[in-house]
């Protein structure tokens, strides 16, 4: 037991943990109230070391947004444009694959794909994209849309969110991602996102995939006008669907960005909050196996030191970020194989490769064996060269 529990006033909550006791929403309301950072961080960290051991893993991946137009108008986003707008955008199948293809060249094993509610592309558009990119490589795992999108074509197809979902599975869809979830709590989504799919049809979206054998990620945006108690009724509902299902493989807490949309939040969530959250994240949802310090949105120092919150996952090298990066997050767009691999041993972890369902493709030793830095070096230069083309 560390100092930091042992004369801290959370020494009962570390002692339900370690007996395996589930936290109440009390707890974790209690948790995400305390100011002190470091009890809390240790009791996350002692439940991250029983679960997944010393290793903290990313994944080789790539973002496409297909499109940025829009049917709905989400009061959080930088994103979403409308077919007037002269920086809206959208892709062809042919400018994806070829996307995708020279993200293959730099050993890519996931794309991770999502866009706008398009107002006018149809059914056939989202099929073919998928069968097109599983051709170039039946490896490639294909991770894509959110649950409001799935909405949006089942609407557009004419079809139930079933149906919608085997079509796409048979196309080559292996996972739905976990955008879209914000907070759940009705009176902040009224607020934040109105028009927007309810929680309880997010939550459907993901019950069925799940019954379909599907898995997903999920997420929650936070630190703009919720409170703490509606974060742990967002993380409640969650937990509650995975002793359902056990569908979900990780859990992806979002830092809100307060830049250019129309939310008046004057600052965005603190250092503080953020590692407060992922470990209480870590704490409460104690059916998922994996929690993410996004890089994106908290930035790579930060992502890492979260590794001793609670957090297992640095997400992926992603190459080419949209969404937050116009709500204004300063991060790179992208973060090389190398960077991933050397945060993740300077936090004292074991660098683990990962697939799309947090499956080890390639384990690292802790220490770098001579050689390995300048080859490393070596394809980052060669990563940097081609995103500059892409």
């Amino acid at each position: 037991m560390s100092f930091a529990i042992q004369h801290s006033t959370l020494r009962d909550l570390y002692d339900k943990v370690v007996a395996g006791e589930r936290l109440s929403d009390a707890d974790a309301l209690r948790l995400l109230e305390s100011k002190d950072i470091n009890a809390v961080g240790a009791i996350a960290d002692f439940a991250r070391q029983r679960k997944v051991g010393n290793r903290a893993s990313y994944i080789l991946n790539r973002y496409i947004n297909y499109s940025n137009y829009c049917i709905l108008s989400c009061q959080f986003c930088s994103f979403a444009r409308k077919k007037r707008d002269a920086d809206g955008f959208e892709l062809s199948i042919e400018q994806m694959v070829q996307k995708a293809r020279e993200a293959l060249a730099l050993g890519i094993t996931e794309l991770h794909i999502v866009g706008g509610l398009h107002p006018s592309l149809p059914f056939s558009y989202y099929v073919d994209f998928l069968q097109a990119l599983k051709a170039l490589d039946p490896r490639l795992q294909l991770k894509c849309f959110t649950a409001i999108e799935i909405l949006h074509l089942a609407w557009l197809g004419k079809r139930s969110v079933e149906q919608t979902l085997v079509e796409l599975k048979a196309a080559g869809l292996e996972s739905l991602t976990g955008g879209g979830a914000e907070i759940f709590r009705k009176e902040v989504r009224t607020q934040i996102a109105r028009g927007k799919e309810s929680a309880e049809e997010y939550l459907d979206v993901h019950r069925i995939w799940h019954r379909l054998g599907g898995r997903s990620t999920c997420t929650m945006l936070f630190g703009h006008v919720e409170t703490l108690a509606d974060r742990v009724h967002h993380l409640s509902l969650l937990r509650a669907l995975q002793d359902e299902t056990r569908g979900f493989t990780g859990f992806v807490p979002l830092p809100y960005q307060p830049e250019n949309n129309g939310i008046p939040v004057s600052t965005p969530p603190t250092g503080f909050d953020q590692l407060r959250t992922i470990a209480v994240s870590r704490l409460y949802l104690d059916n998922f196996d994996h929690v993410t310090a996004y890089w994106v949105g908290m930035g790579l120092k930060l992502a890492q030191v979260a590794l001793s919150y609670g957090a297992d996952d640095l997400h992926g090298t992603i190459l080419e970020e949209h969404i937050f990066h116009m709500a204004g997050a300063k991060s790179p767009q992208l973060q090389t194989e190398a960077e991933m691999v050397k945060a993740i041993r300077e936090a004292g972890r074991v660098p683990v490769q990962r697939n799309t369902f947090y499956e080890a493709v390639k384990e690292w030793p802790i220490q770098a064996p001579d050689g390995e830095v300048s080859a490393s070096r070596a394809k980052s230069k060669v990563l940097k060269v081609n995103l500059a083309t892409a």
